[in-house]
């Protein structure tokens, strides 16, 4: 329980990071919103992986360039997941608002990528001997 909680806590922190400067890269600098996000995306990526590595997984191997890397691959699952959620909801269910597409992507997809990165971050990246894909411990 406590890892779930430390990786809930980590994640609203990243994701606060994302957003915040999301809205200052498309405000204030003028960047156009595929650039804005990915490099948005990039910052709450790293913030996660500091927050994890630091704080829930301090306790597992010592990291590296290659564990961030697959750190930042689940993440992108995750976030294909999330385009996946609003890619059938949108076009395969023809839901076409903007609530919808919010639904799907920030509700639907969030949960389902959210449940992806946590495993992908407890089993690939952040992994104890004798603990890998295992859900308790």
């Amino acid at each position: 329980m406590r890892e779930l909680l430390g990786f809930a806590a980590v994640g609203v922190l990243a994701y606060a990071a994302d957003l915040g400067l999301f809205v200052w890269l498309r405000g204030p600098v003028g960047l156009d919103p595929l650039t804005a996000k990915s490099l948005s995306f990039v910052a709450g990526c790293s913030v996660a992986y500091a927050g994890n590595a630091l704080g829930t997984y301090r306790h597992t191997a010592v990291r590296g360039p290659r564990q961030y890397l697959v750190f930042f691959a689940v993440n992108i699952a995750g976030a294909l997941v999330q385009l996946l959620c609003i890619a059938v909801s949108h076009h395969g269910l023809g839901y076409t608002s903007p609530r919808a597409d919010t639904v799907s992507g920030t509700g639907v997809g969030m949960a389902l990528a959210t449940v992806l990165r946590f495993w992908g971050t407890r089993s690939l990246v952040f992994r104890d001997e004798g603990r890998v894909g295992s859900w308790t411990g």
